[in-house]
């Protein structure tokens, strides 16, 4: 399982009602349902993910999250996630609404765009980047609506979330160092947020 995906799990509660949006393949639900003992649910608009949870024996429907979630009750869930998946929608206010509508707690992690080597690699090449954590080229990439932490965070105000916990990733996806607290914003290459309403 991927770094990032670790932290997110962690942020999970055993035992809990989870819906994971942009499922990919279900290797976070794989480990939520087999190792915390989660009962679980994707949804993934992805064919080719949405066969793979199918042979891995994850539920998964199939769906654009970006037209919302009319297949799903408020508060059905304890948690939602969307994990790297919220920069890759084309409308992430109503995705995070809709998220928050169906569960108690949301949680939510993607990459940072105001990383210093983000920064650096623009200011200095003049070319949107590529690296480990952000690996497609600008005509390629999925990410539609890049962010910072700070544009998340002015985000989920304006939406009148809380935000309970926040932890900081690294280049590879795993825990930031801890310097990385000083300034989030430029030294954390991504965030994962635990929001309540």
């Amino acid at each position: 399982m991927r770094p990032d995906l670790a932290v997110v799990a962690s942020m999970v509660p055993g035992g809990s009602r989870v819906l994971d949006l942009g499922c990919g393949d279900g290797d976070l639900l794989a480990e939520l349902i087999g190792v915390q003992g989660c009962r679980g649910q994707g949804v993934e608009v992805s064919p080719d993910a949405f066969h793979a949870c199918i042979a891995r024996g994850i539920p998964v429907v199939q769906a654009d999250i970006d037209a919302g979630l009319p297949d799903f009750d408020d508060a059905s869930f304890d948690v939602v996630v969307l994990s790297q998946t919220l920069q890759a929608t084309r409308h992430p206010a109503r995705v995070l609404r809709e998220m928050m509508r169906v569960g108690r707690v949301g949680v939510v992690s993607f990459p940072n765009f105001g990383h210093w080597r983000v920064r650096a690699y623009l200011g200095a090449r003049g070319r949107m980047p590529v690296s480990r954590s952000l690996p497609y080229p600008w005509h390629e990439t999925p990410n539609i609506h890049l962010c910072t932490l700070r544009d998340f965070e002015d985000l989920a105000a304006a939406e009148g979330l809380r935000i309970g916990e926040r932890r900081l990733l690294d280049l590879d996806g795993g825990a930031a160092p801890r310097r990385a607290e000083r300034r989030p914003n430029l030294l954390a290459a991504g965030a994962a947020y635990l929001l309540t309403r």
